[in-house]
């Protein structure tokens, strides 16, 4: 197989030309191509606006193309999928997974396809309910602290953008990409280089993926959470958990912990029952909103409006002579700023948009960079205290309700507070009440948004705009805590994985699934060494 990086084509220009480029790329005739597809295409705005394609081919005597090839963008590649361990008789007692967001649910899928039939705990409901809970929470400022926008089948992720980019190369990410398609995600996540579901896709293919697991033995058990641990001599037993008909024990010599990076009491737990805990950096800030065509004015120029190109997006960072690293997170082009508290009393912000990104704003968060040196006291629990605190501060700001604070950005420049918004209306519900975030947030952090603001409008003219409004608080962009794992992916209590972005092992929803399977593949492997083989 042969990978032809850099084919660019005219917005105007139709991809049956790709064909053509690539025999020219390698000196062939067009007919000599088989296997042609696409891996993967992007959208390049630098000079112009083109869509770049990297292809794959096959031709016979690929080795005779190569030596005669004077392309510096084609190269030999080899594909190798990702396979899944070999069977397992299905151990007594069952694995136990601990979570049902990417993370949970790919470990989940991985153990059951493997025939080890776990359960699966979830401390919020299907996605069904969920998403009534969380309309209703939107609609009326009513929070279950038990099904929200961070607990619940999916995890945070099935309320956001559904953005599948990650930073890290793994050969795990194709397998979920296909796994996801197959349950109903549109095609397009195989090859486009920024893939994104959208909350609308990601809620429904959950549905097809739980049926999936369902029938291949896995025991799915929603509104069960995790409550204590079971150890004797540093080895896990079983579980405390707290269901719809209380408290019981479940045995478990193997138990998962996908919790997601907002599982603070479950932290807590883990804490007191001696799990080893560490902290670590994380960033928070607040969520920013434009409105959609400056940003694809920003960045397509006179291309914006183009019916072929996407909404429009950005990443952006910057350093500052603080020390202090700010950048964008998460943006949701044509998408709207959600309620994502979990807790009462705390108001907390996040991003989401749908498939067709056709809402009328674009928000993304802007965040900066915090180490464990910032966190009240000392200890693995002091990043959550740091949050709360910013939580609180932002609860009492928006008056109760889980309204948030928000201040244009001039006046937020200016400090002077708000009183109402200019061109771009914020979209966060249960709604916003204006004021001045310079009296919300702590000094440092508004010193470092207001560096950082107009820095960041050099590289998108307009991200700056006066009329753009900040929405505070976004303190979930990761966990402020990790749990140690040792080579093999067990903690020091023998028996406890920690998996995924609750963990401290992952940053986003393609991340934490890959880690999902990563962790079942060391869950099966211990269960072979025990004998637990057909």
């Amino acid at each position: 197989m042969l990978q032809i990086e850099g084919i660019k084509l005219a917005l105007d220009q139709d991809e049956g030309l790709l064909r053509r480029k690539a025999a020219a790329e390698l000196g062939v005739p067009e007919a000599a191509l088989r296997d042609f597809r696409i891996f993967r295409r992007a959208v390049d705005a630098r000079e112009g606006v083109r869509f770049v394609y990297t292809l794959r081919v096959s031709v016979q005597d690929e080795g005779r193309v190569l030596r005669r090839c004077k392309s510096r963008g084609v190269s030999p590649v080899e594909e190798t999928p990702y396979r899944l361990p070999g069977p397992v008789s299905a151990p007594v007692p069952a694995p136990v997974v601990v979570g049902a967001g990417p993370g949970g649910l790919f470990c989940a899928l991985a153990l059951a396809r493997c025939g080890a039939r776990p359960i699966l705990l979830e401390r919020g409901w299907n996605v069904e309910r969920r998403r009534r809970d969380v309309e209703r929470f939107w609609d009326t400022g009513a929070l279950d602290p038990a099904s929200n926008v961070q607990f619940g089948e999916g995890g945070a992720g099935a309320f956001s953008d559904g953005k599948l980019n990650t930073g890290t190369r793994d050969m795990r990410h194709r397998f979920i990409l296909e796994t996801l398609v197959r349950h109903g995600a549109p095609e397009s996540i195989l090859r486009e280089a920024k893939p994104h579901v959208g909350t609308d896709y990601l809620q429904s293919l959950l549905v097809s993926l739980r049926r999936e697991l369902e029938a291949l033995g896995c025991d799915i058990r929603f509104g069960h959470r995790l409550a204590g641990l079971e150890l004797r001599e540093g080895r896990m037993t079983a579980l405390a958990v707290e269901g719809p008909e209380g408290m019981f024990r479940l045995p478990a010599e193997h138990a998962v912990l996908a919790l997601g990076n907002s599982a603070r009491d479950t932290f807590q737990m883990l804490h007191a029952a001696g799990v080893p805990l560490e902290p670590k950096p994380l960033a928070v800030g607040v969520r920013i909103e434009h409105r959609q065509a400056d940003i694809d004015l920003a960045q397509y120029k006179r291309w914006a409006g183009h019916p072929r190109l996407p909404a429009a997006s950005y990443k952006l960072s910057c350093h500052l002579e603080s020390g202090r690293g700010v950048f964008s997170f998460c943006v949701c082009p044509g998408g709207q700023v959600v309620a994502a508290a979990s807790e009462a009393d705390r108001v907390v912000t996040n991003g989401m948009s749908l498939y067709a990104r056709d809402g009328v704003n674009c928000n993304g968060g802007l965040l900066v960079g915090v180490t464990p040196a910032d966190f009240p006291g000392e200890g693995p629990l002091a990043g959550v205290a740091f949050q709360r605190a910013l939580e609180e501060r932002a609860w009492s700001a928006g008056g109760g309700g889980f309204r948030a604070p928000a201040q244009r950005v001039e006046d937020f420049l200016l400090r002077r507070p708000s009183t109402g918004p200019g061109g771009v209306l914020p979209t966060y519900r249960p709604g916003v009440k204006w004021c001045s975030l310079w009296e919300v947030l702590p000094d440092f952090l508004c010193r470092s948004l207001a560096e950082a603001l107009p820095v960041l409008d050099r590289k998108v003219r307009g991200y700056a705009h006066p009329d753009a409004v900040l929405t505070a608080v976004e303190t979930r962009s990761s966990c402020p805590l990790r749990i140690p794992r040792d080579a093999g992916g067990q903690s020091a209590v023998r028996g406890l994985w920690p998996c995924g972005e609750g963990a401290g092992y992952a940053g986003g929803i393609l991340s934490a699934a890959a880690d999902g399977l990563r962790t079942a593949e060391g869950v099966l492997a211990a269960l072979e060494q025990k004998g637990e083989t057909p």
